[in-house]
């Protein structure tokens, strides 16, 4: 993709055992952005992702939110992994 933006973030609180990498995958995807988004081994969720900056701008946005069962506390940004500029879609890891 050309002019891709790179974006990551570690979200906290609720959001693993609640559908959250589900959430994100479907919205990643409905904005055009590859990417993943991976379970920590503290209970965080961290999120990567490549595509057009609007785009990063609205994950970002619902990642605030969450899906219905997730309890968002905070949302931090990250340095965004190199591997985001081989991937093609959006994936759970």
């Amino acid at each position: 993709m050309e002019n891709r933006s790179l974006g990551a973030w570690r979200v906290e609180g609720r959001v693993q055992g609640v559908g959250f990498r589900y959430f994100v995958m479907r919205e990643a995807r409905s904005l055009g952005l590859a990417g993943w988004a991976a379970n920590l081994e503290d209970g965080s969720v961290e999120v990567h992702a490549a595509g057009p900056a609007a785009g990063l701008g609205a994950l970002e946005a619902a990642l605030k939110e969450g899906p219905p069962h997730a309890k968002v506390l905070r949302v931090s940004s990250l340095a965004p992994s190199t591997a985001l500029e081989r991937k093609e879609t959006f994936t759970i890891e």
